[in-house]
């Protein structure tokens, strides 16, 4: 059914994602990683642009007695965002205390993962910045949906989608939702993401971890080289 995997893992993906970005890197740019799949290649990105990295959870709500019928999502950030599904919220009639119990808890879920990976770091504000949001890969773009409508509703300069690989009809879907997408390939037929990969072995907690601690030094070292005058060069003249 399918070629050759278009990608070896992604990390390989995070590079050649980051090299189709590269017009983003002077431009204050944020790089948001879906975890876990999405933090590899988020890595790469942000280490590449010299950019900050952070991680953008999306918790689906449930609906009453059927918990996996998405009535909207909550978009973590430095503002918080519910993205309502309004269609099915009115054609079951959930209540609104529903919704808010659902939005409490799952609050709560995201506090708690957030806090496994980078302890008491409140989330990075994307007001006024170019976001790039990425992921390993997008199937039917329900999650990467409300990650962009909750990053846009914390008002950033510019949106992007950044993904390796995605079907073209899911592309269009979302296009209205941010600035600028960049995808390396859109397959047809499409399949599922891991069919695009020759290792797509799931992503650990500890691997979260330490790329966000490495991407975290790295931007740290980065910020200091630009700061700091070549060697050599007198302090009055840092041209």
């Amino acid at each position: 059914m399918y070629g050759r995997p278009a990608f070896h893992d992604r990390h390989d993906a995070g590079r050649r994602l980051a090299a189709a970005l590269g017009h983003l890197g002077g431009r204050n740019p944020l790089v948001l990683a879906l975890p876990r799949g999405g933090v590899p290649v988020a890595f790469e990105v942000a280490v590449a642009l010299g950019a900050e990295l952070d991680l953008l959870f999306v918790r689906k709500l449930g609906a009453p007695d059927y918990e996996e019928l998405g009535i909207g999502a909550v978009v973590d950030g430095a503002e918080p965002q519910l993205v309502l599904n309004d269609d099915i919220v009115q054609q079951l009639g959930v209540p609104s205390d529903y919704i808010r119990a659902e939005l409490h808890h799952q609050l709560g879920e995201i506090e708690r993962r957030r806090g496994a990976y980078v302890g008491g770091r409140a989330p990075m504000p994307m007001a006024g910045r170019t976001v790039i949001i990425v992921d390993d890969g997008i199937a039917t773009g329900g999650t990467v949906k409300a990650a962009l409508k909750g990053a846009r509703r914390n008002r950033p300069a510019h949106l992007v989608l950044a993904v390796p690989v995605a079907p073209r009809e899911t592309l269009d879907e979302l296009r209205d939702e941010c600035d600028e997408i960049v995808c390396l390939v859109s397959p047809d037929p499409f399949g599922a993401v891991g069919a695009h990969y020759v290792d797509f072995t799931q992503t650990s907690d500890q691997e979260v971890v330490t790329l966000l601690a490495r991407a975290a030094t790295a931007h740290q070292l980065n910020a200091i080289a630009s700061a700091d005058p070549a060697p050599g060069t007198p302090k009055g003249d840092q041209r």
